[in-house]
């Protein structure tokens, strides 16, 4: 399963998610350039177990590892999946929580996930490195804030794509549960290079860690960064989902837009599922549009014979 996009705008602009995507994929152009010192840089700023069984380096250098390894990737696959999956995830985790204390979410669960690996790695001379425990912390806090968001999920079958909407609930879920079953098994699979213990232990404490960070009070700096990063704008593409009686050839359906956005005017693409005359359109609204206001949109409701009813789109501004 890949993940393509959930369904819940952040109201914010996610400038930490963003930059640690930016960091991440900064520090792996780094770690390409080593060339021939490549497996020596692993080494050096991966997670070795070993090291924390018996200290062969000072103790701060040891706990920077704890932290250097989660945004070193074993190649360009691995980068892009979990930067992928950070973005995701990343925006309406850091949305709920303000950017400071998602910042500090975000490097905790990454240590919480190094601990785990060590505990259940110990004495391994083996490198670990990746950002994919830190995410399945991200992960772990989406799947208690947000369990009713819907997932545009990606199944390949036999290699036709098929699309479709899954609960977060059940598809973090059932990734959590691939993760038990790789972890448990013996031999290389259980291992196959991918610290799977990680991912659990990441994931288990981003759930328990969100309810804490959610109770910890917002700072004045939180504030004026909420202030400077909340949105301008909602989405461009917006997905309508109409209602109507059966046998009504007109469409009800709502859309979302900004006070900047009202006061000043703007366009948006809808797309309409079903059965409607257009599945995908524009629409322009006007400057000054107030909250509820209504826009009949003649002939692109459900069309049967021959004829073709309208939309009648609500507008709604956010708060």
């Amino acid at each position: 399963m890949i993940p393509i996009r959930d369904q819940i705008p952040s109201r914010s602009y996610p400038a930490v998610t963003h930059g640690i995507i930016g960091l991440n994929v900064l520090v792996f152009l780094y770690q390409v350039m080593q060339g021939e010192h490549i497996e020596r840089f692993i080494t050096t700023y991966g997670l070795v177990p070993a090291r924390f069984a018996s200290p062969d380096l000072p103790l701060g250098e040891l706990a920077f590892t704890l932290v250097s390894f989660m945004f070193l990737h074993g190649g360009v696959l691995h980068l892009i999946g979990n930067m992928w999956s950070l973005y995701i995830f990343g925006d309406n985790v850091e949305d709920h929580m303000g950017s400071t204390r998602f910042l500090a979410f975000y490097l905790l669960c990454g240590w919480a996930s190094g601990f785990a690996h060590l505990l259940s790695n110990w004495g391994s001379q083996v490198p670990t490195i990746g950002a994919s425990g830190a995410i399945a912390g991200v992960m772990g806090a989406y799947f208690v804030l947000f369990p009713k968001a819907r997932i545009i999920t990606l199944i390949p079958i036999f290699f036709i794509p098929y699309f479709v909407e899954i609960p977060a609930v059940v598809f973090l879920g059932i990734w959590l549960l691939f993760q038990f079953f790789y972890a448990s098994l013996p031999g290389p699979e259980g291992g196959g290079g991918i610290a799977w213990w990680a991912h659990i232990g990441g994931f288990v404490f981003g759930m328990i860690a969100v309810k804490l960070f959610s109770r910890l009070p917002e700072s004045p700096l939180e504030e004026r960064l909420h202030e400077t990063l909340a949105r301008r704008s909602t989405p461009r593409l917006q997905r309508l989902l109409p209602v109507s009686a059966s046998d009504d050839l007109d469409l009800h359906g709502a859309i979302t837009i900004t006070a900047r956005e009202a006061r000043n005017g703007t366009r948006k693409m809808i797309s309409v599922p079903g059965d409607a005359a257009r599945r995908t359109f524009m629409v322009k609204i006007p400057p000054g549009t107030e909250d509820g206001t209504r826009i009949r949109l003649a002939g692109l409701g459900r069309a049967e014979g021959g004829r073709a009813g309208d939309i009648y789109l609500e507008i709604r501004i956010e708060g």
